[in-house]
């Protein structure tokens, strides 16, 4: 038979390809249309950055900083998460894991690169916030022994290098704009607190002194605003908390920031920051720390010793910021008597992001709602415990701190609070 003649003799062949290959082009423009409209959700669910109200502007900064927040560009192994969700039609999950990435986060600064290379970092960071008129927040994590040699574990071998570090991260921000979350944990997490100190203290004492190092060299930049390490409101109270940031130069910054990575509530913190703010002011008086109410007292007798001790205005008052990246279901509370050591903090299942980053908190004490961690990456591999290297909360192994962690970054999109998709 001629080629003619075969066709014709299976006419229903060719018809029935073009009718399948038909119909593969409409599902395909179908999935393509059902995953358009649910991206497209996702700038509806990213609202536009509040302005800053007019405490944020502190006296001798920029008249003309930004009030809106800068969002960097994301992981890139959340995109191929997004891609992965988009393949298998979950087209809700990759709009809300995007809605993550296209959500105002900090850029973290962790060392492990020349001065040149710090500096040309920095740079490339706030160049591309101020063009956007935008403020970029920096989290500065490279302070020696980092996180007590656990799992961040790391940072300069020594001062030295650690102020030639900072003076790097100083030219590579000039006179722009930026919101400076100085090294988390330093202040929460001493060596005197893990053992790693000497009889007569020197490493807690050079702690504190290259923290204040990091605050004189910043803090004076034209746009620059300083936050120093409070940890959080289930960690130190309010009478040891104060002592360090004096001691860490607090009096020379614009204030404090709180919840780097946790999960407590934003009324919980908000009422922790009060706490801390007035109870610097006080000791700026001339009081004593340990007088001061902390968060453990009736909330009725806390307010009243306030009334009574702390008369300062807010403007005069040392402001803080809070990371709200991960609080949107508030903190985890372990099962009871499973786990010697529950690490609550680390990766716990079932959270959800929380408020967006905003400039405008309405509370005269905070100057912003931050994501600082960002949403998705690791806490590192949490064993609870246990001999691992399996998470047992959850039945398989974490990646290691600051990789991408896909599971965990479905739980936050699908759990916000308030909601990532309309």
């Amino acid at each position: 038979m001629t080629a003619r003649a075969r066709t014709s003799a299976r006419p229903s062949r060719p018809h029935a390809r073009a009718g399948r290959s038909a119909a593969a082009r409409t599902r395909r423009a179908l999935s393509a249309a059902a995953a358009a409209a649910a991206l497209t959700a996702v700038a509806a669910a990213v609202p536009a950055q509040a302005a800053a109200p007019a405490h944020h502007r502190a006296p001798g900064h920029s008249a003309a900083a930004p009030t809106a927040l800068y969002t960097p560009p994301a992981n890139p192994d959340s995109r191929t998460q997004v891609l992965d969700l988009l393949r298998h039609r979950q087209f809700k999950d990759a709009a809300g894991v995007l809605a993550l990435t296209l959500t105002p986060q900090a850029v973290w600064f962790d060392g492990g690169t020349s001065p040149a290379d710090t500096r040309a970092a920095v740079d490339k960071t706030v160049t591309a916030a101020a063009r956007a008129h935008r403020l970029p927040v920096l989290s500065l994590y490279n302070i020696p022994g980092r996180d007590c040699a656990q799992y961040s574990a790391g940072g300069a071998a020594d001062t030295a290098e650690y102020e030639a570090w900072i003076d790097a991260v100083r030219a590579g921000i000039g006179n722009r704009p930026a919101d400076v979350v100085l090294e988390p944990d330093s202040l929460a997490l001493l060596p005197a607190d893990c053992g790693m100190d000497d009889a007569q203290g020197s490493r807690t004492a050079a702690r504190y002194d290259e923290i204040h190092y990091a605050v004189d060299a910043l803090e004076p930049l034209a746009g620059t605003k300083v936050y120093l390490d409070a940890g959080h409101s289930s960690w130190h109270s309010v009478n040891d908390i104060v002592p360090r940031l004096v001691s860490g130069g607090v009096d020379d910054a614009t204030g404090f920031f709180l919840n780097i990575s946790n999960y407590r509530s934003d009324a919980e913190l908000a009422w922790y920051g009060k706490l801390v703010s007035s109870c610097l002011s006080y000791v700026g008086a001339g009081g004593d720390a340990a007088a001061c109410p902390n968060q453990y007292w009736p909330t009725a007798d806390a307010q009243a010793w306030l009334d009574a001790n702390v008369h300062a205005a807010p403007s005069a008052m040392k402001h803080f910021v809070t990371d709200t990246s991960r609080n949107g279901q508030g903190p985890w509370v372990p099962p009871a008597g499973v786990y010697s050591d529950a690490q609550d903090w680390c990766n716990p299942p079932g959270r959800g992001a929380g408020a967006r980053p905003s400039l405008n908190t309405g509370d005269p004490l905070q100057d912003a709602r931050l994501w600082v961690k960002i949403p998705g990456e690791s806490d590192g591999q949490c064993t609870r415990g246990t001999a691992g290297p399996e998470d047992p909360e959850r039945g398989y192994t974490d990646p290691p701190a600051g990789h991408w962690f896909p599971q965990q970054a479905l739980e936050l999109a699908r759990n916000a609070s308030p909601r990532l998709l309309p």
